[in-house]
Parts: structure tokens; sequence; C-alpha cells
């Protein structure tokens, strides 16, 4: 990728979701909401406190994470939608056989 995020802004891809309820109903692409489940392609070298020392991201390249429903800015880069978002506005990092399972 020819993008590096600064501070502490990550790159996010989005996770598609079952295009099927439980039930076995297909849900059309019209009634589908954007997942806010997506995969992290690219983090930033993180912010800086105000002593001027840097504060560590807590998420890495290849990470599955939740982050709010409106949260990042929709981009294209090299043909590709991602989002751009602070680390802050990621709830958590997804971990386990579903994670393994997506991957």
């Amino acid at each position: 990728m020819a993008f590096t995020p600064l501070h502490d802004r990550v790159v996010v891809r989005r996770v598609q979701s079952d295009e099927k309820t439980a039930g076995g109903l297909i849900i059309p692409d019209s009634a589908k909401e954007k997942p806010a489940e997506g995969e992290i392609v690219a983090v930033g070298a993180g912010a800086r406190d105000e002593a001027g020392n840097r504060i560590a991201p807590d998420v890495k390249a290849g990470d599955r994470v939740l982050f709010g429903k409106w949260s990042g800015t929709e981009v294209q880069i090299d043909g590709e939608e991602l989002l751009i978002m602070k680390e802050s506005d990621i709830m958590g990092i997804i971990t386990g056989a579903k994670a393994a399972k997506a991957a």
C-alpha cells in the first residue's frame, strides 16, 4: 500500500457480513447495513503525550476490530474502499475462533 496514516490514525478494510439471515433468508444489498467490523490494513506511529513521548498504538496490521457505525472517513486507495479513523474510534479487537475463521 502506498499510504501510511499519521499519528494515531489507522486504515481499516470493512469485512463483509453474511448475506443470509439465521432463518435462511437472503438479504438484498439495498437492505444491508455497512458492517462495523474490519481488518486493520495500516497503523500510524502513534500519538504524542504532553511531554512529547510517543504513545504506541494498541492495534497492529492484520487485527480484526469492531468500530462505531459512523466512525472514520471513507476513502479509495489503490482502487479499494477503505476507512481512515482514529484509534480511539475502535471499540475492541476480535480474538479467537471467529477471527481465525474469517482469516
